[in-house]
């Protein structure tokens, strides 16, 4: 049959999409498990994440569990850290660090041929590490030249200035760390909360192909990592935010730009229309920032919108990079972008791209186990299953213009907005 390329193809939305929920397990001690099965794919991913500690450290001890984590693959009991490297490469394998404000863990890609052979080397980081002081000490310099490095570069620094206006620089969420809180780190201080902090009320994510024994063997394996009882929630203050930071660098040729405010969790029910209405705002190549201030006005390479969430807190920010000279002209088309959003009619066209876009964007998601795991564990950390996408399938393909508005002008238009500039 000949196809004439001269027509671009149909466009089919589906009705409905299926999502296969993972095969559960729990170790004896109390790990809950997640498999799901990648037949005709060989290789195996294998995460496991457990509850940040970080809220019970001081405030100037924060770089801890990010030590910890990064000190694993430096030595164990039975292997140095030249050993583990060429073992790994060897079996075609690598080991990575999870870390976040509330999440840390580790991950282990490989193949099913040699699973078995780099399986003991990845449980050995829960229990045999020995954090050796000559390898710390290379890491520590190498850590405060990052920090230095990531302070002169100004959209690193307004992204960080941002949480401090945000949360508070007393707030374990918005303090800043300096390249003097290294100096606090030592061997003594990563063994203890390695021992005693480390692998916290543990889930274990695993994909490939393996059958149900296969499965079972996994499982009884992971009973060998350490999984400590839950914390008792420790006291998180409230945030104190300050509405305003410039930090001027007089060199700069350039100012980035962070303004954003409060906003909910995916459990909300405001979510999904906010979701869109951040989407539609600065969320996509095709938003209304990018369109106004990158290709109407040359002011900028790049703008865009995001929904972030950290533990409990829950926020939107802008983030743009301007010419200096244009900083309070780009700050103010972002308010009045906001402002038509909100209060003018949205063009149909304009809605239904944004429509199809979400849709095609929500199934492209899902293309292969590996992703399928990705998202599940996206809303398996707020306390959802996968109940949650076909909510939001449902809702994509029925949102209207004025739902879109009345969030928009809830968490966009009527609060505040935190504003930080550098350069």
């Amino acid at each position: 049959m000949s196809v004439d390329r001269s027509k671009a193809p149909g466009f089919y939305l589906p009705e409905s999409f299926d999502l296969t929920p993972p095969v559960s397990g729990t170790t004896a001690t109390g790990v809950s498990v997640f498999f799901f099965p990648t037949p005709g794919i060989e290789a195996v991913k294998i995460e496991v994440v457990g509850q940040s500690s970080r809220h019970f450290l001081p405030i100037d001890q924060q770089l801890v569990p990010s030590f910890t984590l990064q000190m694993l693959q430096e030595g164990t009991r039975t292997k140095s850290d030249a050993e583990i490297a060429n073992y790994l490469d060897f079996h075609a394998s690598e080991i990575s660090n999870h870390l976040s404000y509330t999440q840390e863990g580790i991950q282990l890609v490989s193949t099913k041929k040699h699973l078995s052979e780099v399986l003991p080397i990845f449980l050995d980081l829960f229990t045999e590490c020995t954090f050796p002081d000559s390898i710390l000490e290379k890491r520590k310099t190498q850590r405060k030249l990052s920090l230095q490095l990531e302070r002169e570069k100004n959209a690193s620094r307004a992204s960080v200035l941002f949480r401090k206006a945000l949360f508070g620089d007393s707030h374990h969420y918005g303090a800043v760390v300096i390249p003097e809180q290294v100096d606090l780190i030592d061997s003594t201080t990563l063994r203890h909360y390695y021992n005693q902090n480390l692998w916290t009320n543990l889930t274990v994510f695993v994909a490939g192909n393996l059958n149900s024994g296969e499965f079972k063997q996994l499982v009884k394996d992971f009973s060998k990592i350490p999984n400590r009882a839950k914390s008792i929630k420790s006291y998180i203050q409230p945030p104190a935010t300050v509405h305003k930071i410039h930090e001027e660098r007089a060199n700069s040729v350039q100012t980035s730009i962070r303004l954003g405010s409060w906003s909910v969790s995916k459990t909300h029910a405001d979510f999904q229309a906010l979701s869109v209405f951040n989407t539609m705002l600065g969320g996509y190549f095709g938003s209304r920032l990018i369109k106004n201030i990158r290709e109407d006005k040359g002011h900028t390479y790049g703008i865009s919108s995001h929904l972030v969430e950290i533990g409990d807190f829950n926020y939107w920010v802008i983030g743009a990079d301007v010419e200096k000279s244009k900083t309070s002209l780009v700050i103010d088309e972002i308010h009045q972008e906001i402002q038509r959003l909100v209060n003018e009619p949205i063009p149909m066209d304009e809605l239904e791209t944004v429509r199809n876009y979400l849709l095609g964007q929500l199934l492209s998601r899902f293309s292969s186990s590996f992703e399928l795991i990705d998202r599940f564990r996206a809303v398996h950390d707020s306390g959802l299953d996968f109940g949650y996408y076909h909510e939001k399938f449902d809702f994509l393909k029925k949102f209207t213009a004025e739902q879109l508005q009345e969030v928009g002008k809830k968490y966009f238009s009527e609060n505040t907005p935190v504003e930080v500039t550098v350069g």
